[in-house]
């Protein structure tokens, strides 16, 4: 007899871990976690959340996100969004979660790029996500099974019956009611990003495989201001909150050079300021830092302690130095397509939220902050969805296949993807490089490979060929053809 859980959750970040939390009690939900719980983008998540200050502000977010999202923005997703929002985060704050507040407890609200008004609230000062993160966690009362990556979808007939893991050296399957895909982004297969390790783009790849469709891949988000020089795979965010409380953009002659692409310097939305940074470096041989010398130390070691002292630990005496800073891989705004419950099109019982989902909620520029919000909205309307509308079916019993996830060239090409990805499919995208990079992909996939680096370069694959489709420039998808350098 096998054990069949109520929902089978992927991933442990704000999108799953709320979703679990929003689970009856009697439920049994089994979290599915990759590496260690905290190894998830909601974790690394500075700046904060953003939510309409009030009612009045409700329809000025909405304008706001639809701005930023460049047109590509489904606007019934960005209402459920904004209206919701508040509700979320005020539901959130009366389960005991404490936002950074005054001593008459009056919430600090923080501005960043895109936002027409300060309406972010954060934690810890520049430590939101992982004070929420910590807090969903201790919330949690289901089953999380770590250090365990996902390696199919138990699908047929459009019914997803669960999914099989490898966990330990086994394979096993686990099988569920509902299925909801909660992995996060896929920042490891470029060169230079922000996100955490274990967040490589496996799941939609998978996905793919599986039928399902992925969704305005070629909008990827590089965020500004990174400083790419430290040691690992993840690079040193240095949160947006920092330019909104007064940080500068300047170059080696302390130009503020961004005013000369857009009024609003360095509060214009992400991609502008990334695709500025990109072309002045390329036009003057510039670097570009962030300068902070409009803060006063105290208050900067207690507003941005994490990078206060993650750049001391560099060398950095902050906020008296300036920091080198490069634009670097941050978000995925394309991802499986779902409706606005987070129902994956085509399937009887498979979910999809979080980063890992495209609802067309940020368009093809997220606004900043958004993020954390859309995981706990679109989290709460799938359970509600899956309460509602779940069916009955008889569990199939699926062979527990072992598969070889990883072989011995796989690392020298899954770096060579990084550089291609970095080089070739970020900022500035060239057509004519984008269809050599699509070759090298083809190529790689018709080679000897794990099955974790074919699922990689299908979803690379998936993000280049939509470069390639898409031919005029729009949002974060900055492209050009040839003759137009």
């Amino acid at each position: 007899m096998i054990k069949v859980y109520d929902a089978i959750i992927i991933g442990a970040g704000i999108a799953g871990l709320n979703a679990a939390a929003l689970f009856p009690k009697d439920k049994k939900v089994l979290v599915i976690c990759k590496e260690n719980s905290w190894d998830c983008n909601t974790f690394y998540a500075q700046g904060g959340v953003a939510v309409p200050y009030d009612r009045d502000d409700i329809d000025v977010h909405i304008k706001d996100t639809m701005a930023a999202g460049a047109g590509l923005c489904d606007r019934e997703a960005v209402e459920i969004l904004c209206r919701d929002g508040r509700a979320s985060i005020d539901d959130f704050i009366n389960r005991g979660f404490l936002f950074d507040s005054d001593e008459e407890r009056n919430l600090h609200y923080t501005k960043e790029a895109g936002h027409s008004r300060a309406r972010i609230l954060h934690a810890g000062g520049d430590a939101t996500g992982r004070h929420m993160h910590h807090f969903l966690m201790k919330e949690n009362s289901h089953l999380l099974l770590y250090n365990s990556v996902v390696t199919d979808l138990l699908i047929d007939n459009d019914i997803c019956h669960g999914v099989r893991v490898h966990h330990k050296g086994i394979f096993r399957n686990y099988y569920a009611k509902t299925t909801i895909i909660a992995s996060g982004g896929l920042g490891s297969i470029y060169k230079y990003h922000t996100n955490a390790r274990t967040i490589s783009g496996e799941m939609q790849g998978l996905a793919l495989e599986k039928g399902c469709l992925l969704q305005d891949m070629e909008m990827m988000q590089f965020h500004p201001t990174v400083f790419i020089h430290n040691k690992g795979a993840r690079k040193q965010l240095l949160t947006e909150a920092l330019r909104g409380e007064g940080a500068w953009i300047i170059d080696d002659n302390k130009k503020r050079f961004l005013f000369e692409y857009d009024d609003r310097g360095a509060m214009s939305p992400r991609n502008i300021v990334s695709r500025s940074i990109f072309d002045w470096r390329k036009k003057t041989g510039l670097n570009t830092y962030l300068d902070l010398h409009n803060f006063d130390k105290d208050f900067f070691k207690k507003r941005f302690p994490t990078i206060y002292f993650n750049l001391k630990d560099l060398g950095f005496n902050l906020p008296e130095d300036n920091v080198p800073i490069s634009p670097a891989f941050h978000y995925a705004m394309g991802g499986i397509k779902t409706d606005l419950n987070g129902k994956v099109p085509g399937f009887k019982n498979l979910y999809a939220i979080g980063e890992v989902a495209s609802t067309r909620v940020h368009g093809a520029n997220r606004l900043a902050s958004n993020s954390l919000l859309e995981g706990f909205v679109f989290s709460k309307r799938a359970v509600c969805d899956i309460e509602k509308n779940s069916f009955n079916f008889k569990i199939k019993q699926f062979i527990e296949d072992e598969e070889v996830l990883i072989k011995e060239d796989d690392k020298e090409l899954k770096n060579r993807l990084r550089e291609l990805m970095w080089e070739n499919a970020g900022i500035v995208r060239e057509y004519n490089n984008l269809k050599k990079t699509l070759i090298e992909i083809d190529k790689m996939l018709k080679s000897d490979v794990g099955k974790l680096l074919r699922l990689r370069l299908k979803t690379s694959k998936s993000i280049v060929q939509s470069a390639i489709n898409r031919r005029e420039s729009l949002g974060a998808h900055y492209i050009i053809k040839e003759g137009d350098k």
